[in-house]
């Protein structure tokens, strides 16, 4: 490139909190940087936008003060807050623009994305001249571009943000009717509405989740809503059943947002990395590290894995854990979310999604495997053992009675009993139907 031509970019703000975190360029040819402001980089008082901008956190300083470039993918921390599989196309069509462009993607969803994070696409002559001239100008000289602003102006009833493979929308409840979210209002709920593939999904997931929440889990509030109660939806193929499974958002309090980020998001992982690049010791060792409270949010994570293991959800991968940051900085385990019994879909499937102790088996595991996770994590075992005993004590009293009263389809009722005989005997849950 010769070096007086003009590349072209289109640059988004960056903040948090309304404090400005940093900016993000984008080129036309799918390169894209990440520059950190000086001003965030300096103020020791700064909220936290990653734990691995955290002050606490190794090498901290010097990864904010190095730009985060990439190519056609944004880096893991921002790429993880945009949507995957049928959502994503579904998103990329809307726009006219290729999946794998993440930078048009983000400007488009830039204002309702799942925590604090914002994404606000700039006026050229907003750009800062140091950005273009110094941080930008590698390969010549770099002018700011205008965002072609028809889709950003006119598409905004197709408006979506949340992460993850189902469909799912953030949505504004209002007198027990859900709207999706638009403009600058906040949506308050997350509403997965039923599979084309697999039948009850949302029934499944409102009983995963209750019974999780009966054994002790951190559950938000949760509800089976009426398909009728929802408003402006995009056009999307739906089965014929009557409910979608709504949950309310943890990330959300009024209009004020909290913010959150998933595990792929902190280990710097891809989303298609999310079932092979970590093991729940990893995660485990993190949380009881860097958490406000680390034993506590240990032995609630140590709760969940024996909890998706009972329930046999396969699908408890990086982005289903998540850190939330109640005040601005620190970092605390999140409500749990996504637990489904995956196995009544997956037929043969025996193992959960990361390794746990050197086994993903759900009917080879055992107690010593989470004496294991234990000390690989750093947790002291004492502290463990009692929570693990607790709620499989809870689960064996009162899941069999509750199981037969939650809205799961007969069918999968009778596959999550099996299930339960096959464990370990640790594990084993006994019912007598």
């Amino acid at each position: 490139m010769s070096p007086i031509a003009n590349d072209e970019v289109n640059v988004l703000q960056l903040t948090i909190h309304g404090v400005l975190v940093g900016y993000l360029a984008g080129f036309q040819n799918g390169r894209n940087v990440l520059s950190i402001a000086d001003t965030f980089r300096n103020n020791s008082a700064r909220p936290t936008f990653s734990l691995i901008t955290h002050p606490t956190f190794p090498n901290a300083a010097r990864l904010m003060s190095e730009p985060w470039a990439r190519n056609q993918r944004l880096h893991p921390v921002l790429s993880n807050l945009l949507p995957e599989g049928a959502l994503r196309e579904l998103t990329a069509q809307v726009l006219k623009v290729h999946v794998d462009n993440e930078f048009q993607i983000l400007s488009y969803l830039g204002k309702d994305l799942p925590g604090a994070i914002e994404a606000t696409p700039m006026d050229p002559q907003e750009v800062p001249a140091y950005l273009l001239d110094n941080v930008l100008n590698t390969h010549g000289k770099v002018k700011a571009a205008k965002f072609d602003t028809e889709a950003l102006r006119n598409k905004g009833k197709d408006r979506f943000s949340l992460a993850g493979v189902q469909m799912k929308f953030s949505m504004k409840e209002s007198d027990g009717r859900y709207n999706l979210s638009q403009d600058n209002v906040l949506g308050d709920w997350i509403i997965k509405t039923p599979s084309t593939k697999h039948k009850f999904v949302p029934l499944n997931e409102y009983t995963a989740m209750s019974l999780a929440g009966l054994a002790g889990v951190d559950i938000p509030e949760i509800r089976l809503v009426e398909l009728e109660m929802l408003d402006n939806l995009p056009q999307i193929n739906l089965p014929d059943e009557k409910q979608a499974f709504a949950i309310k958002r943890f990330d959300r309090e009024g209009n004020q947002r909290i913010h959150m980020e998933d595990f792929a998001q902190i280990l710097v992982k891809y989303p298609h990395e999310k079932y092979t690049s970590a093991n729940y010791e990893a995660i485990g060792k993190v949380i009881y590290d860097f958490s406000g409270d680390g034993l506590a949010d240990a032995q609630q994570f140590a709760r969940r894995l024996l909890i998706n293991i009972l329930l046999a959800n396969g699908d408890a991968h990086l982005k289903n854990w998540s850190l939330l940051y109640p005040d601005k900085v620190t970092p605390r385990l999140s409500p749990a979310y996504d637990i489904v019994t995956t196995n009544v879909y997956i037929e043969g499937e025996t193992q959960y999604a990361l390794n746990l102790g050197k086994t993903k088996e759900w009917y080879a595991v055992t107690m010593a495997h989470f004496q294991r996770w234990a000390e690989k994590s750093g947790v002291p075992w004492r502290a463990i053992k009692p929570h693990l005993d607790d709620t499989l004590s809870k689960a064996r009293d009162l899941w069999p009675e509750a199981l037969d009263t939650l809205p799961m389809d007969e069918t999968h009722k009778r596959g999550l009993k099996e299930h339960w005989g096959k464990l370990h005997q640790d594990f084993k849950i006994y019912t007598t139907g």
